[in-house]
């Protein structure tokens, strides 16, 4: 056997294939390692090596991330770097293609918020079929934060600016450090024991992950899940997400949006009023015209359907009938007259009598037609009667036997004796003469 040829790869090819390999077998990853040999080029680009006790690789992140970042990157800090395994194909070097940097300490409770998110989500706890509807018109508005921080300022000049004839009651609590989550459940649960309020907003103004900790806290999320009143959670800024975001009836990207949220615009309001009110004006002024006119034209013809003007034109009516009855009265009697006499001409015509007349003379006419064609025809047909007569007496074989001859037949099988060979001697035979028959013996046969 001939040995199968092998694909002989160049190092162009054999990195490119690697590559393919490597990024189609590792996904995004997070890796959890400390920064050396830092790099700043003019690029913009950062690259450097994450390094454990026993490896190390390098890494490099594009300017366009690089940019995104929160956190001063530093030889010797230890970081969480969420990103892609690669493979750098003019030098063959295995890479790893940062998209993002945190602090490590940082990336620990990014873990624990991703883990209690999946967890509660798993429970169900984020369905929409859970979230309660906001009234659209509240008239008590509860606020769950700090009394101190800058989110209450905030809700209650929105409130005041939007809807300031809700009435607001603040439930105050910390909103970070270890008495804030304790302190959050209770003030959900004190909210839900008065029942004053028609809907809740829990919010805090932004911070890092650590300072967003009190509500990231699972008991916190499942009292905001279990509230009976509607829950508004503004934690944070617009990038800024906890876990109580997820539980909330509805989430607001600042405590500012959350009063926004939670009520109506009283100057849309009021403009809505004032437009409705002026449609509302013209759809009277049009409705006053139309039932005016309406009015004006049942006025009319009431006047016109007056009982005195109804007799009149009763009255006037009945005259016209009477005239027109009249004359079609005698227009009838006319021409009934003309028919009647029409049809006594017809009567006269076509009397009986006169029928009958003419009938017996018909029938007179046709007995003495009839009786001459029948006596025509008997005379006709005695004639070929006798003709007839003539010509069967002449074919008949009696007046053959009378000139005399005879017809002999045999008796056993009745058959017309016309030669000798039909009989035998002393067969019986029969002799029919002119007048009568003769019963015979044959003697013998020559």
């Amino acid at each position: 056997m001939e040995p199968t040829a092998e694909h002989v790869y160049t190092p162009t090819e054999l990195n490119r294939e690697a590559k393919l390999h490597l990024e189609a077998g590792f996904p995004r990853i997070l890796l959890e390692a400390e920064i050396s040999n830092l790099a700043r080029p003019a690029s913009g680009h950062l690259y450097f090596t994450l390094k454990d006790n026993r490896a190390q690789i390098r890494c490099a992140m594009f300017r366009s991330s690089a940019s995104r970042m929160n956190i001063r990157v530093e030889n010797g800090l230890n970081v969480l770097a969420r990103g892609r395994i690669s493979l750098y194909e003019p030098r063959g070097d295995y890479q790893f293609i940062v998209d993002g940097l945190q602090d490590a300490g940082e990336g620990a409770l990014q873990r624990e918020f991703e883990a209690l998110k999946k967890k509660l989500d798993a429970e169900g706890l984020f369905n929409p079929e859970h979230k309660q509807k906001l009234p659209a018109y509240p008239s008590r508005i509860g606020l769950i934060t700090s009394p101190s921080g800058a989110a209450v300022r905030d809700l209650l000049h929105v409130l005041e600016r939007r809807w300031p004839v809700a009435e607001i009651r603040l439930y105050p609590v910390p909103v970070q450090g270890m008495d804030a989550p304790g302190e959050i459940r209770r003030a959900i649960a004190a909210a839900n024991n008065h029942g004053w309020a028609e809907t809740l907003i829990l919010g805090r103004g932004g911070g890092s992950l650590e300072d967003l900790i009190a509500f990231n806290d699972e008991a916190v999320a499942r009292a905001v899940f279990n509230s009976q009143i509607p829950i508004v959670s503004a934690v944070g800024h617009e990038t800024d997400f906890s876990i109580c975001d997820f539980t909330a009836d509805l989430r607001a990207p600042t405590p500012s949006a959350a009063a926004e949220l939670v009520t109506p615009d009283q100057r849309v309001l009021k403009e809505s009023f004032s437009r409705n009110f002026r449609q509302l004006q013209r759809r009277i002024l049009d409705r006053v015209q139309r039932d005016t006119q309406r009015l004006d034209h049942a006025g009319h013809r009431l006047r016109q359907q007056h009982p005195a003007n109804r007799l009149a034109e009763q009255s006037k009516r009945l005259e016209s009938l009477g005239l027109a009855f009249r004359r079609n009265m005698q227009r009838f009697m006319a021409d009934r007259s003309q028919r009647l006499e029409a049809l006594s001409r017809q009567m006269h015509v076509y009397h009986p009598g006169r029928k009958l007349e003419d009938l017996r003379v018909r029938i007179s006419t046709t007995l003495r037609t009839l009786e001459r064609l029948a006596l025509a025809d008997i005379r006709s047909r005695q004639e070929k009667l006798a003709e007839l007569a003539r010509t069967l007496n002449a074919v008949s074989p009696l007046e053959t036997l009378g000139r005399g001859y005879a017809v002999i037949t045999s008796d056993a099988s009745g058959e017309l004796i016309s030669s000798v060979s039909q009989v035998a001697a002393g067969d019986d035979v029969s002799a029919r003469v002119k007048d009568g028959t003769l019963a015979c013996t044959v003697k013998s046969v020559r």
